[in-house]
């Protein structure tokens, strides 16, 4: 007898790359050694530039759709937010890890962030969740995990944020260069991540 795999809720694959997202700063913070800190801070840096586009060109535009007005302000707000963190995380990728600045840089935008998502966690995704049948939201899930994988990788605070057609064309002609930088970087290996 076969059973079919619940899948993930919107909330669910968001809440768990934020979770992610801290763990790769706690990495970075126990490092030993300058490699290993390079790699947890460009773990870092890679995911939160993939999920931050990521989200603006699924879950804000959700947000939008099945919340209204409301959904509306809350999108704008979130992007705001993710432009700030944007020009931080700018910031951090040409800030040397051996930087004196460097660790008050991460921590900041890591203080932010913190912030952001737990606004995200406990008030825009419940009220979308509320909003939306589970299937959407698993769907929503579903786009959110694939546009990841092809999106930028760097930060591009300039970039539209708006989703459409604008940021999926910023994004697209970004990505091949963004992909070209990231085999040069280093990063933690697969069994480590």
């Amino acid at each position: 007898m076969s059973h079919s795999a619940v899948s993930n809720t919107i909330s669910q694959d968001i809440t768990q790359d934020h979770r992610e997202l801290e763990e790769y700063y706690s990495k970075y913070q126990a490092a030993t050694t300058e490699k290993e800190q390079n790699q947890w801070a460009n773990q870092f840096r890679w995911e939160l530039a993939r999920h931050s586009a990521a989200e603006e060109l699924v879950v804000y535009p959700a947000l939008e759709k099945y919340l209204g007005e409301e959904g509306k302000r809350i999108a704008d707000s979130d992007r705001a937010e993710h432009l700030e963190a944007k020009k931080l995380l700018y910031d951090l990728e040409r800030t040397n890890v051996t930087d004196s600045n460097f660790p008050t840089l991460f921590k900041k935008l890591v203080d932010d962030l913190r912030e952001h998502m737990r606004s995200e966690e406990e008030n825009d995704l419940v009220k979308l969740e509320a909003a939306i049948p589970r299937e959407e939201s698993e769907a929503l899930a579903k786009s959110f995990q694939r546009t990841k994988h092809f999106v930028p990788t760097r930060a591009h605070p300039s970039a539209p944020d708006k989703g459409g057609l604008p940021e999926t064309a910023a994004g697209l002609a970004a990505l091949p260069l963004d992909k070209l930088r990231d085999l040069f970087a280093s990063f933690p290996s697969q069994e480590t991540v």
